[in-house]
Formats: structure tokens, sequence, C-alpha cells
């Protein structure tokens, strides 16, 4: 394996970047096979190239259509005699390919052509000139292209032009420029794992079919654990698909805590349940109340302040209410970064009334987690080790490619005693090796993805203090930003000081509201402004950042960083952009 900063991705020239057809390159390409592949890389450009001759001059186009490719034998007899096959994929089929007879050499030509066209698209990604996005509407894109599935199969130079095609009209959300979700950014060294896990094709429900990889989340889980602040980094995790599901992990886990019978039973054995959460809480609380047959009506919304911070005088002043109609509170789910203010609850206080009432603290720490890595702002998450579980994704701040969520517990074993189902056919009792290394059984799902890589190897990469730089800089970046605008004409901030996320919330008022009284007719007139500004974004393809409206106020654009690539230009630029686009409503 390489090792970090080798050099993984420096083979491009200047003259042809990233196109093996471009004899500038196509020797940098096989230098690096060979440096990181072995005997793979050495084959793979002999096949492709041979020694004895370089490829043949190209236009520089990302596929050869139609193209015929030369590619030589394996044999050891240099010079070699034996003929040259064409690899024409206008003739060829996913039949042609391995684990078709003879299918080694058109299968290692077809997916370096792939790899071609995704390393174009890497680089342009953190090319400024290039657009956001390549927008058209639905129907547009439905009526250009035929994207019904047949019953006779395509060539394959068909489906490389289908790669071509998908990726032009993706939403490049490893731009400088692109704001608008809370997951942005594209890691080289994430990208890397997430082909190395796609390759290796396994599942995480035993140790024996993925070895390496249920260590390497034993590792990792600990890792974050003890990060939290739980002694030696005891507990419990997994690896789930996404902030959702691990939310409702944790309520899943937290009604068992307290009332076992219910796996057995199911709620009919169970009195009224009720979970508490802010009112600018994930949604995905509700959800799970919903999967989990608790209803969403037991999901009570504490008020917030203006900061969109829980208040804990009227959590608890609910929990009293719900034990006086004698329903039974079992959980108080905190927030540690919101999505649309990037407020972080009071976890201290929320964790003292917990233990008063004896109620499950879980922390949704799946925006602000990442924040725990930097030691100049993981004070906002303090009392989060008090918490009985924590959501962390590190597809977000952490920049970690999508999908990789974490729900952290910290009892042992409970996860496992309240999910086990012990299927005999998968979870043998009678195993070689230590078995609490199979840890399907303690996970909803049978089938899951292999999310930890990802996060391991950029770990091992940046280490603990490049995530670090990472989250200041973001964090630096959102402050730069609201320097600017806070007392720029035609900007008014949503709430009054410095966020503590990288969120900033803010109204773009255009020259012909800003003589207008505060009254209902200017708040129905800003409504419409960010929606438009949006539009004309996307339809420009120059930038994105996401809009909503929250409670009483009308929509205002919330501007979230956490894209290592964003800069103090990029900032300038998206501040020029909106008023750019604005200036006319």
């Amino acid at each position: 394996m390489a090792s970090p900063g080798s050099g993984f991705w420096s083979f491009g020239s200047e003259d042809g970047s990233g196109d093996p057809e471009n004899p500038g390159t196509a020797r940098a390409w096989c230098q690096v096979a060979q440096k990181f592949t072995g005997g793979i890389g050495n084959k793979l450009c002999a096949l492709l190239y041979g020694d004895s001759e370089k490829p043949a001059e190209s236009g520089g186009s990302v596929v050869p259509r139609a193209a015929t490719r030369k590619v030589a034998c394996t044999c050891d007899q240099k010079p070699c005699s034996c003929p040259k096959a064409d690899v024409n994929y206008a003739f060829l089929h996913a039949t042609d390919l391995l684990p078709a007879c003879n299918g080694e050499r058109p299968t290692l030509a077809f997916l370096q052509d792939v790899m071609n066209i995704l390393l174009q698209y890497v680089v342009k990604s953190f090319d400024r000139s290039t657009k956001v996005i390549d927008f058209h509407y639905p129907n547009e894109l439905l009526q250009e292209y035929n994207w019904e599935l047949a019953d006779q199969p395509q060539n394959l130079e068909e489906i490389l032009t289908h790669c071509q095609t998908t990726l032009k009209y993706a939403i490049k959300t490893g731009h400088p420029r692109y704001f608008n979700q809370l997951s942005t950014g594209l890691d080289m060294v994430g990208l890397a794992a997430d082909w190395l896990t796609s390759t290796a094709n396994t599942n995480m429900f035993t140790y024996e079919i993925a070895p390496v990889f249920v260590l390497l989340e034993y590792v990792t889980l600990k890792k974050m654990r003890e990060i939290i602040g739980w002694p030696g980094g005891s507990g419990d995790g997994i690896f789930s698909p996404g902030g959702a599901i691990s939310n409702m992990y944790a309520m899943l886990i937290a009604r068992y805590k307290m009332f076992p019978e219910v796996k057995e039973k199911g709620m009919a054995a169970v009195p009224r349940l009720i979970a508490f959460t802010s009112e600018h809480s994930h949604f995905s609380l509700k959800k799970g109340a919903a999967a989990l047959g608790i209803g969403t009506d037991s999901v009570i919304l504490i008020k917030c302040d203006e900061r969109g911070k829980m208040i804990p005088s009227d959590l608890e002043r609910r929990i009293l209410e719900v034990k006086q109609k004698g329903f039974v509170p079992f959980l108080v789910s905190a927030t540690a970064g919101t999505t649309v203010y990037g407020a972080f609850d009071p976890l201290l206080a929320v964790a003292d009334i917990c233990k008063k009432y004896k109620i499950w603290m879980h922390v949704d720490a799946a925006w602000g987690g990442g924040l725990l890595m930097s030691r100049k702002h993981k004070w906002k998450l303090s009392g989060v080790e008090r918490a009985n579980s924590v959501t962390w994704n590190p597809h977000k701040m952490m920049g970690v490619p999508l999908q990789c969520s974490a729900l952290l517990v910290r009892e042992e074993g409970l996860m496992q005693s309240c999910n086990q189902m012990h299927a005999s056919y998968l979870f043998q009792q009678d195993k070689h090796y230590d078995l609490s290394y199979d840890t399907g059984d303690k996970a909803l799902q049978c089938g899951r993805h292999v999310d930890v890589f990802k996060l391991w190897l950029m770990w091992r990469a940046k280490g603990t203090t490049g995530f670090e730089a990472h989250i200041d800089k973001c964090l630096e970046l959102a402050e730069y930003l609201y320097n600017i605008i806070k007392n720029r004409e035609g900007y008014e901030m949503v709430f009054d000081g410095k966020p503590q996320h990288t969120n900033v919330c803010f109204w773009y008022v255009p020259p012909s509201l800003r003589v207008l009284e505060d009254n209902e007719e200017r708040m129905s007139r800003l409504s419409k402004v960010a929606p438009v500004i949006k539009a004309r974004m996307m339809e420009f393809g120059t930038t994105m950042v996401s809009y909503q409206p929250l409670g009483d106020k009308v929509n205002f654009f919330r501007m979230v960083i956490s894209n290592p690539a964003a800069t103090h230009q990029d900032i300038d630029f998206l501040i020029e952009e909106i008023e750019r686009l604005g200036q006319d409503l």
C-alpha cells in the first residue's frame, strides 16, 4: 500500500493531463501503476502499450469512440512475435470481459478507459473555470437521452459513453464553489479507498469474509470513542448507512435498555414512550419514531433560544408534564451542530437532566462531531462524554466520501443483545476464531457496506492533526464570511453574533427592497429572493448554496463550509455572485 504523501496522483502533465492515450502521460501512468500495483501494473502497461512501442498519438479525447486499441501479449519472450489483438469497443460487450475466456486484455483496456474518464472528472472538479453544474430540467434530460432499459445488450463503446454522459450532468460536489450540502469536497485518499472497497466487494457481517475491514472498524470505532471521552475507548458502535439510521439505532437501543421485552412482544407490551429533541433538530428523530412504532406524536420538540440551542428549563418542564400524564420519557436527543443554524445544545445541562430523571441521553453530532478533532473548537461539545450514545458522520465535516456515519454506544454489549437474531447459517458458534469479531448480528442490516476503510485510510494519511487543520480552516472561512457581510449593505443576518459552526445564515436584500418598511409585504417579497438567486446560480453553473425558511423566518441563505478546497477568494466570489444575480430583483 502506498504511504501517505507519496505522490499517488501526481502523474499528469500539462500537455494531456490524465490521458493515457497521450504520449506525454502514458509513461507516467505506467510508472504509477508499477509503483503502487507491482506486477499488476507491469502487466497492465505491457498489455496496453507493450515494452517496445509507445501509445499512438490521439486527439486527447477521453474515450476513443469506435477506436481500435493495440494490446500486447503477456509472454516472456522479448522481442515478441505474437500477434497483437485489436480491442474495438464497438464490437465488444460485457460478456467479452472477465470472467470470459481470454477476457483479460479487453477487461484491462476497458477499465483503464473508465479510469481515464474518472480521473479527468476529478481534475475538472477542482478547476474553478468549470461549472459546478451543467443544469438541465428533468424533462430536457429525459428527452435528450434514452435512459430506458432494454432486453438486448449494448456494446462497450456505448457503455463508456453512458459513463461520460452521467458525469457530464453530475454535480461537482468537490468543486471549491459548491456549498450546497453539509458534505462537500473530494478527498483523493478517500476516493482511492472507495475504489478499493468496491473492488474487494465484500460484506461487513463476519470476520471470515472481511477480516481486515472488520479489524479496521474495531480500531476506528474505539478511537472515536476515546475522542468522545469514554475511558479507554470502551463501549460499542457500528457504521450505518447515514445519520438518520444512526439516530434510529439510538432510539432502538434506548427503548430496549428500558424495556427489553419489547424485542419479542412489541410496542403493545410497553407503556406510551416519549422522546424529546429540540425544535431545530434533524427530522430523522420523528422518522425513527414512526419506523419503530413509537409514533411521531411521541416526539416532543423543545424550545430553542434565538441562536437555535435547546432551552434546558423547557426540557425539564416538558419531561414533568409527560410524567404527570403517566407516559414514560425514554430518550433525549441533544444536537451538536444543528442542520440550519449550526447550533450546539448545552450538553452538560441536558446531561444533568437526563441523569436526574434516568433518561437515555443521545447526542446527534452528525454535523458537529468533527469538531472533536480540533483542540480549538472541541469545547463546543463539552458534556458529550456523558451521553449514552452519539451519532457522528465523518462524511460531513471531516470530508470522508459518502457514506460514512458512526453510531457510538457507551455500554458494551447492549447493541448486540438488542439486535441479535442468532442466524445459525451465518453466525455459527463453532468457528475457529474469536466470534466477537462477527459484528453483523448487532446490526439491523444483514448486508452492510464497507464504510470504515475510507475514514481509516484518510486518518492514516492525514493524522488527527490533518483533520484538525481542515476543520479549523473551514471554521475560519465561515468567520471570514460572517465578518464581511454582517455590516455590508444589502445583507441581514438571521441571528446575531458569530456562528458556532460553519453555518452562516443571512438574507440578501436587493436594492428594490431596501427602502421598504419591515412589514408583511417586504417579507413576502424577500421570501422569493433566495429561490430566484439559487435558480440562477444553477442555470449559470457558477456556484451552489442552500436556502430555506425556518419557523417564522422567510427563505434565507444557509452557507455551510466543509470543503477543504475552498479559499477566501471563493467566499469573495460567492458574495459577488449573489449580488450580480440578485441586483435586479
